[in-house]
């Protein structure tokens, strides 16, 4: 029968991934990339530059611990002085200074070295330390967004050609219904409302394949811009062979994963250690400050008057008295932002909270709809299978037929849709717990 062979036909070209119509470009002899959703991951950590740049400015911070904690080595400079006079030249203005000016020239090396400054210089280090590994985690939730966003790209894009294969059976379906119910009529065994019917049914699933067409393009520029490629690529796209399994069932537990284990938490957690750090480097600010110093060189060439050889050692001890209130406003500042820091931790747990929640109640909706699609793509095939058979017989009107091919197309959108939605479901609920 020809009606049972077309539903049989366009539910098996559904089902099968590497179906392929006349009116699809050819593709190159080389053909297209396969890409399965791991190998797109693959790429996306290599050539994604938003990865790159925050794996970039994680080093950089690294390298703001190293230029903090410089201040506890040895700070060594080497001098060459040479000056020429006039004979019993004083300076006379100016700041407070030795006025005495004599004729040399002369080298020599200065040495400091910072003996304690009682918690300042280590609490700034640590605030560093901190923020670095703040960064590195934030570094962490960046490769974690992106790999969010192939995964969505790459089943948006699987759907989108689910979706074009369902608009070009369901056009050839319709366009040889028109083409019988037109021989039907000029044989005047059938009205020219019914092949009006007929041609408004197949200008509709027209419509249809020109919409799946444009999202199937924009889906595969959308893939091919997240994994990093500046031009448009074509990727043969293996679908998932795993049986959907439902997602767990202890909401509590994914909960606690999270807060252990997401990214943002973790930099939030270190960004807070860090301002405390910082907070205390400040406040220590107004503490002395002992170094050692040592200095020697010598003057070859000089005035009679200028010793030539010379070396000293010494002590400083800087006590800080009044400076405007500048150390005191800057312990407080930190402590604000300390405060501050602990609160937008705060509010991030609850947020994320509330998005592990959600992410589990939508994965188990989704769920639950691949089966209720299932079933209702096996009821619209039966009623489009019997509507068929009874206009076939004279039994009905090209109405209920229309009805019947409309809820067809609309199942097997749906049913191609819930599959892949729930994979995508998936994949936000790992990466609001564990990451993907």
């Amino acid at each position: 029968m020809k009606w049972e062979a077309i539903v049989l036909f366009s539910s098996v070209a559904l089902s099968t991934l590497g179906f392929a119509q006349s009116t699809r470009p050819a593709q190159p002899a080389s053909g297209p990339t396969r890409l399965s959703v791991k190998d797109a991951e693959s790429i996306a950590l290599k050539n994604n530059p938003a990865i790159l740049e925050a794996r970039l400015n994680a080093l950089a911070s690294e390298q703001v611990t190293r230029e903090v904690r410089s201040n506890l080595w040895p700070q060594t400079y080497a001098d060459i002085t040479a000056v020429d006079s006039r004979d019993n030249s004083r300076i006379t203005a100016g700041a407070l200074n030795n006025p005495i000016v004599f004729t040399r020239a002369a080298g020599g090396a200065t040495l400091s070295q910072l003996i304690t400054d009682f918690g300042h210089t280590t609490n700034l280090v640590s605030s560093a330390r901190l923020q670095a590994k703040a960064d590195e985690q934030s570094a962490v939730a960046t490769k974690e967004d992106v790999l969010l966003a192939v995964d969505h790209a790459f089943y948006s894009a699987l759907e989108s050609h689910a979706i074009l294969r369902v608009a070009e059976q369901t056009v050839a379906s319709r366009q040889l219904l028109s083409d019988q119910v037109s021989a039907l009529t000029r044989s005047k065994l059938k009205s020219d409302l019914d092949l009006s019917f007929a041609n408004v049914n197949l200008a509709q699933a027209k419509l249809l394949y020109l919409d799946a067409l444009n999202n199937d393009k924009a889906a595969v520029a959308s893939l091919s811009a997240i994994l990093g490629y500046p031009t448009l690529e074509q990727f043969e796209l293996i679908n998932d062979t795993d049986s959907l399994t439902p997602p767990p069932a202890d909401i509590d537990q994914l909960i606690a994963e999270a807060f252990a284990k997401r990214p943002e938490i973790l930099a939030l957690e270190f960004a807070s250690e860090s301002a405390d750090k910082l907070h205390q480097a400040d406040r220590d600010e107004n503490l002395p400050t002992i170094s050692a110093l040592a200095a020697v060189g010598d003057s070859p060439v000089r005035d009679d008057r200028v010793y030539g050889p010379y070396a000293a050692v010494g002590v400083n001890v800087q006590i800080p008295i009044f400076n405007g209130f500048l150390f005191s406003a800057k312990s407080h500042e930190a402590d604000l932002r300390s405060q501050a820091a602990r609160q937008k931790l705060s509010d991030l747990r609850n947020r994320i909270s509330r998005d592990v929640r959600t992410s589990w109640l939508t994965a188990g909706t989704a769920f639950d709809r691949v089966s209720v699609n299932d079933q209702l793509l096996a009821q619209a095939n039966l009623a489009l299978d019997l509507a068929q058979t009874r206009y076939k017989l004279g039994l009905s009107s090209i109405v209920e037929l229309s009805q019947a091919q409309l809820q067809q197309t609309q199942a097997e959108i749906g049913s191609a849709q819930a599959g892949f939605e729930y994979r995508l479901a998936l994949s936000i609920l790992r990466y609001q717990t564990t990451g993907l």
